[in-house]
């Protein structure tokens, strides 16, 4: 008999059966909260109506129509709908199916773009498992070991972590730019950097947001230098950090957007978009692909622009967000200091919330962070744990989650933690 690669490891025992809004039932028909939203992807919610009706009614009339063999009517409209909620300047955009793939298109283009052979990475990151996005991955070994050599061309540069260096933001800061400018002058010279590449809130790192200080001295570093800012928002965007964008928070102007996760809200879709005269400079046949653009997943992908703008869902992450975050402060405060294992940090932004547990001598604490993880799994509660040591907790709730969904996880997330800590 066949199986599953041993591999792969589930995060919980749940065997789904279905699902609806921000509940996952398994086969024997009970109710999961669901705090992942399969990694931040079904941002309306699971099986939304609007977005379940356009794919029924897609399937019904055209699945696949190859995009560099015959054009479609989704794929033209939602390149024309996602020209109103870019960054101002970035009208052009090439379509592919997962984040790893788009990062990788990105990159290529800014080294054709440039024709300059480096790309700078900030400590902590996550753009993917392919070699290309796993070259530039920096969240955790685990990502990058054992296929080796990875791509060369890559440099990395500390990312603004306050708490893993004990520092305040503006130390830490400055710290991280200073640093950048020092890899600038020593490891990768401007004329060879094509791009810094970055996450408004490190994903996989530990969900650890930059600030308005850090990346606007990315971009005045960028144009100083020549080098094209690529900003990954393959878990941040579409609503996620309680802002369409997760640079949005930031003030600052992206030459090349990464996007993936919610776009289609559970369809496989993902795009880089940027400026027509950047895009035209990829060299031909640089750009293409098998089912990139399926029209399936474009026509779901218009729905969940929709279903995002007529049901307010970025506002909705916002104020939702900082319920959750307040609450997960609140129970924090409870196992901040005494015992051997405690809660360090309460961060995020948006409906993207890590808490960080740790040893009583500050060190990182998988361990624990599993064992609530688990927790939480058997009170009803589906979460995922991130940062390099599986130390932070984090939860994704959809974007469609209700104030009351917000208590009832913050009830049960706190049971976990006294089961585990008291």
């Amino acid at each position: 008999m066949s199986q599953l690669s041993p591999v792969l490891k589930q995060a919980t025992p749940v065997l789904a059966a279905r699902a609806e809004g921000v509940h996952v039932y398994d086969e024997e028909g009970r109710a999961h909260l669901d705090f992942t939203a399969g990694i931040g992807v079904t941002s309306t919610g699971h099986c939304h109506p609007r977005v379940v009706e356009a794919a029924q009614r897609q399937v019904a009339t055209l699945v696949h129509g190859q995009y560099t063999t015959v054009m479609h009517r989704p794929l033209l409209t939602l390149t024309e709908r996602l020209g109103e909620v870019l960054p101002e300047g970035l009208d052009s955009l090439f379509f592919v199916n997962s984040g790893s793939e788009a990062v990788e298109a990105a990159m290529r283009l800014a080294r054709q773009a440039t024709a300059r052979p480096n790309i700078v990475v900030f400590q902590g990151s996550f753009h993917g498992r392919t070699i290309g996005a796993a070259s530039l991955t920096t969240s955790a070994a685990k990502f990058r070991s054992g296929f080796g050599p990875l791509m060369p061309g890559v440099a990395i540069a500390p990312f603004p972590h306050a708490f893993h260096y004990g520092w305040d933001e503006a130390t830490a800061t400055e710290f991280a730019l200073r640093e950048l400018d020092q890899l600038l002058a020593t490891v990768s010279a401007p004329a060879d950097t094509a791009a810094f590449i970055v996450e408004p809130v490190l994903g996989e790192g530990g969900y650890v947001p930059a600030n308005t200080a850090f990346m606007q001295g990315l971009r005045e570093r960028a144009d100083r230098h020549g080098i094209l800012l690529i900003i990954d928002e393959v878990q941040t965007g579409f609503g996620r950090t309680g802002r369409f964008w997760g640079h949005d928070h930031f003030a600052v102007r992206p030459d090349i957007v990464v996007t993936a996760k919610g776009l289609a809200s559970g369809f496989p879709l993902s795009a880089i978009a940027a400026p027509t005269e950047l895009m035209e400079k990829a060299w031909p046949g640089s750009q293409g692909g098998t089912y990139g653009g399926n029209a399936v997943a474009c026509a779901a992908a218009i729905a969940t622009l929709d279903v995002i703008q007529d049901e307010k869902l970025v506002e909705n992450s916002a104020a939702r967000g900082a319920e959750l975050i307040s609450g997960l402060r609140e129970v924090a405060s409870r196992y901040a200091a005494g015992g051997t294992r405690r809660v360090g940090d309460v961060r995020g932004l948006g409906l993207m919330a890590g808490t960080e547990f740790v040893t009583a001598e500050g060190r990182p604490d998988g361990e624990t962070a599993a064992q609530v993880q688990a927790a939480a799994g058997r009170h009803g509660l589906l979460l995922l744990t991130c940062g390099a040591q599986g130390q932070v907790v984090r939860m994704i709730p959809p974007l469609v989650v209700t104030a009351e969904q917000v208590r009832e996880g913050l009830r049960l997330w706190s049971e976990a933690v006294a089961e585990v800590l008291d």
